[in-house]
């Protein structure tokens, strides 16, 4: 840990470590690259933990003298993520429309490529901002700068790289149909829920995309070298928004990192190696200690004491990623939303200039005056667009408007990342970048426009039943064909012909970590197995497979 070149604030007195930070050892450091359950590098001789790897390597690895010794580094991760087939199948993954036809509209590829343009940006914003102070913190030096920058590019890329068809709301109808179903279903006559801990029913009780990402770039994702994109640990941690087990989630904490699920109890060794090596776990006078100071509170979290829950900060970049994501989509959405005549140009000015009228947020005077001030704007450039005599001059000057919002939004968050720079460095910050600045009531403001406007029209309400259906009809025949999958337990005929539809990547990846392993663990992987092959469809293959399958 570094400490504060300040003698003033010494409430800020322990620090994560940029050299931790930016650390780009990768999955293949593990000596030998072996395809072993995701972690590359085990030898054949070493015995398995549950992720398949090595237990030698789960407390700390040793680090390697030269990590990118023989790679491309950073250049070739964002090359190898282009191209990758999982980074493809994100055109045709929902973003706000599902199953739309038009060519307009974002997809989740369309988004990602935003995400990743804006998130480099804000890392060179902040790399610049904290050059100038250099002489109060131990800031990064021009190297790490560079670092910084390239990690966020590949971030943004596969940041939605774990998510479901469907959108958020294809995460919703996993999540409610493991809550619905789980206790019906039977395993040697016994009910799910018995046969499964309470840390597995809660994977898939609070089941989300950002855990299943985890499990793409690290175990499910196949190429010719092995299981993985073999990314560095530093960028694995960067995508990470929510640092904490099924067993933490609190959707009401005012921490907003325990907001949803991060990470499967299949990938705890991998998220201890993570934080372990990138130095964010969590200790006693630094953040929160849960075990001291909620389990007496908390019921759900009564037992974690006695647990080996590992719990980490958020990475410092994740808050630049977090603020990068917000902007796009809040901006982008408004902006499809328009195309698709969900309202005009009045009606967006007219719900702007209320909302800021009707306050409800207890926003500062300061925030509201800005707020007012960049709504303003917005008229002036449908003038100076009629003005112009330009072609459909209320959609050139609503995206004029949404350039210059991003831009004023980007400058915001990076100056609000260095304001509460020593909060972040010490894991203290427990709030989105754009908390008490101008961006607050603006990304509120474009959030309640989509909701009324777009999430909660019946065009959207009509594609999400059907995706629900689609998702729900898929669940409702794979999960008891895996329920007995690799047990003495016969599959009928069409059980075992839906087995055999399932991708061979993904099968393997089950019998790799499976291997050796407690029956109900295998059984919560067998479940796993069903969302790591629903999860990699596009909407359009899940539809066309669900039909096949009914005939």
């Amino acid at each position: 840990m570094i400490k504060n070149k300040t003698a003033d604030n010494k409430k800020y007195n322990e620090f994560m470590n940029w050299d931790n930070l930016l650390l780009l050892l990768r999955q293949s450091s593990f000596g030998q690259v072996k395809n072993i359950g995701g972690i590359r590098g085990s030898s054949p001789a070493d015995s398995e933990g549950s992720d398949g790897s090595s237990p030698a390597n789960l407390n700390g690895i040793q680090r390697a003298e030269s990590v990118n010794a023989g790679d491309e580094g950073l250049a070739g991760d964002y090359q190898r993520i282009l191209l990758s087939a999982s980074f493809r199948r994100l055109q045709d993954k929902t973003q706000v429309f599902p199953l739309d036809s038009s060519d307009f509209v974002r997809t989740r590829l369309t988004h990602s490529l935003e995400v990743s343009s804006l998130a480099k940006r804000l890392g060179e914003m902040v790399g610049r901002l904290l050059g100038d102070m250099a002489d109060q913190f131990v800031t990064p030096t021009s190297s790490q700068k560079a670092i910084i920058s390239d990690l966020l590019l590949c971030a943004g890329l596969i940041h939605d790289i774990g998510n479901p068809p469907f959108g958020h709301y294809g995460e919703t109808t996993i999540r409610l149909w493991f809550r619905q179903h789980l206790p019906k279903l039977t395993f040697k006559g016994c009910p799910l829920i018995s046969v499964l801990s309470a840390a597995m029913r809660e994977d898939l009780y609070n089941f989300d995309g950002n855990a299943q990402g985890l499990r793409v770039l690290t175990k499910l994702h196949f190429s010719a070298e092995g299981w993985g994109l073999n990314l560095p640990f530093s960028l694995l941690h960067i995508l990470m928004k929510y640092p904490v087990s099924s067993l933490e989630v609190n959707s009401a904490a005012a921490d907003i990192t325990r907001h949803k699920l991060g990470y499967f109890m299949a990938e705890k060794d991998i998220f201890s190696k993570l934080i372990n090596n990138l130095g964010t776990g969590i200790k006693v006078g630094r953040g929160v200690n849960l075990a001291e100071s909620e389990a007496a509170s908390d019921n759900q979290l009564t037992f974690l004491a006695n647990m080996a829950i590992p719990r980490a900060c958020r990475h410092p970049l994740t808050f630049l990623l977090e603020a990068a994501d917000d902007i796009a989509y809040r901006t982008a959405d408004i902006e499809d939303a328009f195309k698709k005549n969900k309202f005009n140009f009045d009606l967006l000015y007219k719900e702007l200039r209320n909302f800021n009228s009707k306050n409800k947020y207890g926003y500062s005077e300061e925030q509201c005056d800005g707020y007012t001030e960049l709504v303003k704007r917005l008229q002036m450039e449908r003038r100076l667009a009629s003005a112009r005599k330009l072609p459909e001059s209320d959609l050139y000057a609503l995206q004029k408007w949404l350039d210059f919002l991003r831009d004023v939004l980007a400058k915001t968050v990076a100056k609000n990342f260095v304001v509460n720079y020593m909060a972040i460095m010490s894991g203290q910050w427990q709030s989105e970048l754009s908390t008490g600045t101008i961006a607050d009531p603006v990304l509120s403001a474009l959030g309640t426009i989509a909701y009324k406007y777009v999430f909660h029209s019946r065009q959207i309400i009509k594609l999400e039943l059907a995706a629900n259906s689609i998702i729900g009809g898929l669940l409702d025949l794979f999960v008891p064909a895996c329920v007995n999958f690799d047990t003495e337990e016969a599959l009928d005929p069409v059980q075992q012909r839906l087995i055999d539809i399932i991708s061979d990547n993904y099968i393997q990846c089950y019998r790799r970590c499976s291997r050796g392993r407690p029956e109900s663990e295998k059984l919560y992987l067998r479940l796993l197995l069903v969302t790591d092959y629903i999860s990699g469809m596009t909407d359009g293959y899940a539809k066309n497979l669900l039909n096949q399958l009914r005939g």
